[in-house]
């Protein structure tokens, strides 16, 4: 699976999520969201940890947070089994 693949997800403002190319739907919160879109825009974890600290209220380990949700991701075939988010 490419960064392509990522891409081309079809991401809707309520948080629904078409993926064309399996067709697979799913749906995800405003913070679910927002990791999407800065991951279509290819932004790297300092910018999408910084961007959720600024739009959401934060309780807990948002780095923790976010690794988990790509990890979701990978599982659910969004992007492939080894798919990282650059540090930088």
């Amino acid at each position: 699976m490419s960064t392509a693949h990522l891409k081309d997800l079809a991401l809707s403002d309520t948080g629904f999520v078409f993926d064309p190319y399996t067709g697979a739907t799913f749906t995800t919160n405003a913070s679910g969201l927002a990791i999407l879109h800065a991951l279509k825009e290819g932004r790297n974890r300092k910018e999408i940890l910084s961007q959720l600290r600024d739009r959401f209220d934060v309780h807990g380990d948002l780095e923790t947070d976010l690794t988990e949700f790509i990890q979701l991701l990978r599982q659910h075939g969004v992007v492939a089994g080894d798919f990282a988010v650059p540090d930088k």
